[in-house]
């Protein structure tokens, strides 16, 4: 069961994150990175973004340990008066949006031009309509997330994703080039996602409304809810983390039109990999490394080794897939972001920023696998804090960049990986140096980094990574292409052979 569970779940988070790239695909055909792509970008991303932060990832955070202890019906009667606090809560957010929605829209698209200023400000009050539907959408696949309903879980971004590619390849064959009624047309979309999303939510829990209703009415009265200092740390736990690319994405739009477009665009560059490699990682090595800690054992040295072997599995993995993803995005960035963003309205130049921008945002993806395998400890050990001071001090150090003025893509991309360095070294030095020193197996993971900066190094040298995207043709793309999957398995093949650390690794 648990394992049809977890294919299912890989399967549709693949499904799930390969059609929001697509998204992105269809934007790029639609707007290309034109001050009306900066204006889309920002209405069908706010109201997730915001439900992201403030609702889904600390629900998870505070309401599953919560309803492990409840019945169902009283699983059901707290869910009903979480809810109700959110729609009003959201409501009075989504009020103050709409209120302010001019000062608001020059706040996060701080480079439109005066002619765009009331699509951003019309953008923001879609948005605003949105926002109950996308907070309640978290309450409920927080629920389905307890059920184990994977398929309802993650298929409901499924749903959203696919009217919205529908909207934009609709306006990238139909609509007007300038973007006029734009605005309008995609908010109307983006109302049917969200609402078609609470849909096909509301459908998959039918059943556990019929069971907990049919309970005693004894046994429906549900606990109080856990306190406010736990809610704080939940929200900045989840919530800092999706601040960090939103923030920089926002100082870049200060460059001017379409400067926040073509920083999503190459930001999406990097979000795939380290999504379905890096922290796929961590969460599958999770029950590990929590199932180590928690087995008490006559040795503690025995007991102490399987910790120790469970983290530096999940190291390895995860810094050689990072390894390898960042060698093929180097290598291969000016094909990718060409075959992923040069259709329809975008413009070549945007497709050499997008290459170069990602390229340099591929480096973050190390810094990214240490820190994610060091925050699954950190949950597993129970000191959440200090992965919470951990992205707070990556999210100043990418303010302190913009608020420099260090506002270019390429710039802002190099503040968020240093940022992630930072937290990195502040998560593993929470750990302490004796665990450091049990845990990393520096050697191993010298290998696949040597290598990566080699196979750069040598392709930079004899400039078979040197072609912008707008000079590739078909056949270069395909060689390209080749180019970078070669490099990703060399690097991957160096981990192989230089130890048995990985094969280790990718047995257990």
């Amino acid at each position: 069961m648990f394992l049809k569970a977890g294919l299912l779940s890989l399967l549709l988070l693949l499904v799930s994150r390969v059609l929001g790239v697509l998204r992105e695909t269809a934007l790029a055909a639609a707007f290309g990175s034109s001050g009306m792509a900066d204006v889309a970008i920002v209405m069908l991303t706010l109201p997730d973004w915001l439900a992201g932060v403030f609702v889904s990832g600390a629900l998870a955070y505070v309401l599953l340990p919560h309803w492990a202890r409840e019945s169902a019906a009283q699983q059901n009667a707290t869910q009903h008066r979480v809810a109700t606090y959110l729609l009003w809560g959201s409501i009075l957010l989504a009020s103050v949006m709409m209120a302010a929605h001019a000062s608001l829209g020059a706040l996060l698209v701080p480079g439109v031009s005066l002619s765009l200023e009331g699509s951003v400000g019309q953008a923001v009050v879609w948005s605003a309509f949105a926002l109950p539907a996308a907070m309640l959408a978290g309450l409920w696949a927080t629920r389905l997330q307890h059920e184990k309903d994977f398929l309802g879980m993650y298929s409901a971004n499924l749903v959203v994703n696919g009217v919205l590619i529908t909207a934009l390849v609709f306006w990238s064959t139909r609509g007007s080039a300038t973007g006029e009624g734009a605005v309008p047309t995609l908010g109307v979309f983006l109302l049917v996602a969200v609402f078609m999303r609470l849909l096909w939510q509301g459908w998959r829990m039918r059943p556990l409304y019929r069971h907990g209703n049919s309970l005693p009415s004894s046994s429906i009265a549900p606990g109080p809810l856990p306190g406010w200092r736990i809610w704080i740390w939940a929200v900045l736990g989840a919530g800092l983390p999706l601040t960090l690319p939103f923030v920089a994405r926002t100082f870049a739009s200060g460059a001017g039109e379409g400067a926040l477009a073509t920083f999503n665009y190459a930001w999406k560059l990097v979000e795939l990999p380290l999504v379905l490699a890096i922290q796929l990682v961590a969460s599958l090595a999770f029950p590990a490394i929590a199932h180590a800690h928690g087995r008490q054992t006559d040795s503690e040295n025995s007991n102490g080794e399987a910790m120790a072997s469970a983290v530096r599995s999940a190291l390895i993995l995860a810094w050689t897939l990072a390894c390898a993803a960042a060698a093929a995005l180097l290598v291969g960035a000016p094909a990718i972001s060409s075959v992923l963003f040069g259709w329809g309205r975008m413009q070549a130049s945007a497709l050499v920023q997008i290459a170069a921008w990602g390229s340099v945002g591929a480096w973050g993806l190390l810094p990214q696998a240490l820190l994610a395998v060091a925050l699954t400890i950190l949950a597993t050990v129970g000191r959440m804090r200090f992965a919470v001071l951990a992205y707070a001090l990556a999210l100043a150090i990418v303010l302190v960049a913009g608020a420099m003025g260090y506002t270019a893509g390429h710039q802002l991309m190099w503040a968020l990986n240093a940022g992630f360095l930072g937290a990195a070294v502040v998560a593993w030095g929470a750990l302490g140096v004796p665990a450091m020193r049990r845990w990393v197996p520096v050697g191993a993971l010298l290998s696949p980094f040597f290598m990566l900066v080699a196979w750069v190094a040598v392709t930079q040298w004899l400039g078979l990574a040197g072609a912008t995207p707008s000079s590739i043709p078909g056949s270069k793309q395909a060689q390209a292409f080749l180019l970078s999957a070669v490099a990703a398995l060399f690097v991957v093949a160096s981990g192989w052979f230089v130890g048995p650390g990985l094969r280790q690794a990718l047995r257990s």
